[in-house]
């Protein structure tokens, strides 16, 4: 047996280990594996076996899968590593047709292919199925006939709400049909959902089997994904149905909708909050994010688990090596995305968001098939408001004097005396407000600005339901502050420091705020107008939260008090507001006032309509009261009151202590210390059960980090777990919370990020070995990447880790691996 055939076999021996499937009978049940003549092996033939697997003379088989009643359920053809595992395929095809098998993989120990031959191609895979997700597999059949012939109309959606409504006479009335659908919360879908659906069947009667929306925020994504949804289960083509989200907030949203709008015929539920049974499940909901953290996707999931994989806001949920989180599934796939490819067509600095962000979404667009920049189906904001269902802003240029010197090309100029006396500049841009520049001023003038002008309730007269998005938590803190000042001196017996309220995520119950504002009951209802349903609170102030996804139909006013550099950071935020709204209100006489909400005002700040549409022109322009610097535009940070002691403080002893080699005790036991002290903080362990990692790191930081006692930091953790790599808060707060078991190595996570590369840009055979051992090599190894990035290749002839014959056969990989690298890999991680 040549080494390349031992290493093969080894790769694959530990594949299949690794996927549950058994050479041997153990506790766990009866071999599953066959090896050629269908002969199960004993221990002692474990180390034979391989010998000459290639070379079957009687058409043998590598190995043979079987099910839990011993019946074939795969062939597995393996080929040496130097072999494109594809050559095996019409070889395995009949074989797997003579034991009457559907699945097939196709591996050299370093790429696989899983196959359907019921249906399909070979697709590339980084792990192998297991048995259960295999007999999920069998229990159906795909068949793009029933797709395509599935009729989709209008009440796809409702007539899985409510079975035979159209049968009711309260529908059928004109007078009452509309009262009816609302009290049944029956959702009727638009003709462009239907489209969208109609366009789906008909890419995919044309063999194929990714799609993506390109649909405008509030367009309703939610409900034509559930019609997606229904079709694939309906009609055979899918049994379970994986939708991925990209924020915390939209898990709960999707599951929510999904859970009103299907529950009659299937189970929705979100992974976290169902491990244990979940694959009772048609359809499950999660976060990227989640699947992402230390590679969980791969522990808690086998390949052909889903049949359908849908991820909502595709730009952002599969941007990036997070796509390999998408890829690693087999089956259908749908994106669906609300920023056009064309709204980015201005990008062309390298350092620009805009550029970055286009070529997400190009990534985007080929992950989808449609390389050409045509999606399976696009509806926009124009379209939208063409047709009636969306409207337009009117957008607000609302700058200051200094946020207009801010923007400029020069900056915004504070001169100050320095240590010596002598009088310096320092220069500030946009970027730098609210976070190294500082002007109450400023602030003050934007809130009164928005106080002065923004639209008001139709039917009560009072500021209408607005968000403003903030720089920072801290920024948010001042907004809501000065706000709830000028509401109070303006309406003193309506608002007592609840006209505004700060959204972010360090707020406690933050979620349920977004949730209140969104059904008009947060802090009550408005007391301008007795009886009237409209949240008291005015105002919500955030960062992050609210932006992607949040539904909130009655908003009239967005304001954006910071500079947006994400084309669809900036799509999803101006898009909160242009849902149509109703507003009604029925008075003590029982007469019923309605108002429609034809406009809403998009307050910029910060000149970001300009910097994303070119030469823009706002439809008004607030002329702001000249804001005065004084000279005290900043705020330098003042030092904490140092403490001086004067008295003498004698030393009352002094001992002295040697080490051993082994170290203290609380190095050797600082984790299982720590981990004591932290899973007890009630605060942290409210926010990890909850997936708000961020607050639950920044707890750890202000708490523990560095503080007495434990002196607890990520380096002692490092050398006290003695690790080959850096570690994160988050994955500290992972192991001691158990989520995983235990740290990965160096090596580990670097394999991991091969196989990332390998799923995402699916290389052939032949280039993944190199592939793999440059990417090991450029990450871990800091001077084959200063020699790869000077392009000084000429050393590639003397260097003994990576030498140029192999750098050669890496062909167009060369530029794209670091590329790759640089753009989505954090180098920090990987060092000692």
């Amino acid at each position: 047996m040549s080494s390349k055939e031992a290493k093969a076999r080894i790769k694959i021996n530990k594949l299949l280990e690794h996927a549950h499937w058994r050479f041997l009978d153990d506790e766990h049940g009866t071999a599953n594996i066959v090896v050629e003549h269908n002969a199960k092996l004993k221990q002692n033939d474990i180390d034979a076996f391989g010998e000459n697997f290639e070379k079957s003379k009687n058409g043998f088989i590598d190995f043979l899968l079987l099910d839990e009643r011993g019946f074939p359920l795969v062939v597995l053809e393996a080929k040496k590593e130097e072999k494109d595992p594809l050559d095996g395929k019409e070889q395995a095809r009949r074989y797997a047709i003579s034991q009457n098998v559907r699945f097939i993989i196709l591996s050299n120990g370093n790429i696989h292919y899983f196959w359907d031959i019921a249906y399909g191609n070979p697709s590339i895979i980084t792990d192998f199925p297991t048995l259960e997700s295999l007999k999920h597999k069998t229990s159906f059949t795909p068949n793009v006939k029933r797709i395509s012939d599935e009729i989709i109309d209008k009440y796809y959606i409702a007539n899985t709400q409510k079975p035979h409504f159209q049968d009711d006479p309260a529908f059928q009335n004109t007078l009452t049909c509309k009262a009816f659908l609302e009290e049944n919360g029956l959702r009727i879908m638009r003709p462009y959902q239907v489209g969208a659906v109609e366009a789906l069947q008909r890419f995919a009667k044309e063999g194929n089997e990714r799609f993506l929306f390109e649909m405008a925020t509030g367009t309703g994504k939610t409900l034509t994904s559930a019609a997606v949804i229904k079709l694939f289960l309906r009609t055979g083509n899918a049994k379970r149905v994986l939708f991925l989200v990209d924020r915390l907030e939209l898990e709960n949203q999707a599951e929510k909708s999904f859970v009103r709008l299907l529950k009659n015929d299937y189970t929705t539920v979100i992974y976290k909050q169902n491990k244990e049974d979940w694959k009772k499940a048609e359809i499950v909901v999660t976060t990227v994010q989640s699947l992402m953290s230390n590679d969980k996707y791969k522990k808690l999931f086998s390949p052909t688990d889903f049949d359908l994989i849908i991820a909502d806001e595709s730009h952002r949920a599969i941007n990036g090596n997070s796509r390999a989180v998408f890829e690693y599934f087999v089956g259908f796939k749908l994106g669906l995305t609300a920023t056009p490819k064309d709204y980015l067509k201005n990008a062309t600095k390298e350092d620009d968001q805009r550029s970055w962000e286009r070529r997400i979404l190009l990534d985007t667009y080929k992950t989808f098939g449609c390389e050409s920049g045509e999606p399976t189906f696009r509806y926009s904001l124009l379209d939208g408001v063409k047709e009636g269902f969306l409207i337009n802003p009117i957008v607000v240029d609302a700058r200051t004097d200094v946020t207009a010197e801010l923007l400029s090309q020069k900056g915004f100029s504070v001169h100050q005396l320095n240590a010596e006396g002598e009088e310096e500049a320092d220069i500030f841009t946009g970027k730098d407000f609210e976070r190294s520049f500082f002007s109450e001023a400023t602030n003050i003038a934007f809130c009164e600005a928005f106080m002065k002008s923004a639209l008001k309730d139709p039917l009560s007269g009072e500021i209408g339901k607005t968000i403003i998005f903030c720089v920072s938590q801290k920024h948010a803190t001042k907004i809501t502050q000065i706000l709830n000042e000028i509401a109070f001196k303006l309406y003193p017996d309506k608002y007592h420091s609840d006209f505004a309220m700060q959204v972010t995520s360090n707020v406690s119950e933050a979620q349920t705020m977004t949730t209140n504002f969104a059904n008009n009951n947060l802090n009550g209802n408005t007391h301008f107008l007795e009886g009237y349903k409209s949240s008291k609170t005015r105002v919500c102030i955030t960062v992050g939260m609210m932006t992607t996804g949040y539904d909130c139909e009655d908003l009239l006013n967005i304001c954006l008090m910071r500079p947006v550099f994400s084309p669809s950071d900036f799509v999803q935020i101006k898009g909160r507001g242009t849902r149509k709204f109703t507003f009604n209100y029925k008075d003590a006489k029982g007469i019923l006032h309605t108002q429609t909400k034809e406009r809403f005002k998009f307050f910029d700040f910060f000149a970001n309509c300009e910097y994303f549409e070119e030469q823009f022109n706002y439809d008004e322009v607030l002329k702001i009261p000249r804001v005065s610097n004084g000279g005290t535009g900043t705020e330098t940070p003042q030092p904490i009151d140092s403490i001086t002691i004067t008295s003498p403080d004698a030393l009352h002893i002094l001992t002295e202590t040697p080490v051993g080699f082994d170290g203290m005790r609380i190095d050797r036991e600082l984790f299982s210390l720590a981990s004591q002290t932290i899973t007890a903080d009630e605060e942290i362990k409210t926010a990890v059960f909850n997936d708000q990692w961020d607050k639950a790191v920044e707890f750890i930081r202000e708490r523990y980090e560095d503080k007495p006692n434990l002196y607890l930091n990520l380096d002692r953790i490092r050398k006290s777990e003695n690790l080959d790599r850096r570690v994160s808060w988050r994955e500290v707060l992972e192991r001691m919370f158990g989520f995983i078991d235990r740290f990965d190595t160096k090596d580990e996570k670097l394999e991991s990020e091969v196989e990332k590369f390998i799923s995402i840009e699916k290389p052939e055979a032949k280039y993944v070995p190199h592939i793999r051992n440059f990417i090991k090599a450029y990450i871990g190894d800091e001077h084959f990447r200063a020699i790869i990035n000077a392009k000084e290749y000429a050393e590639l002839n003397t260097y003994p880790a990576f030498g140029m014959a192999e750098f050669r056969a890496l062909n167009g990989y060369r530029e794209s691996i670091p590329n790759y690298i640089k753009n989505y890999i954090p180098l920090n991680q990987y060092m000692n």
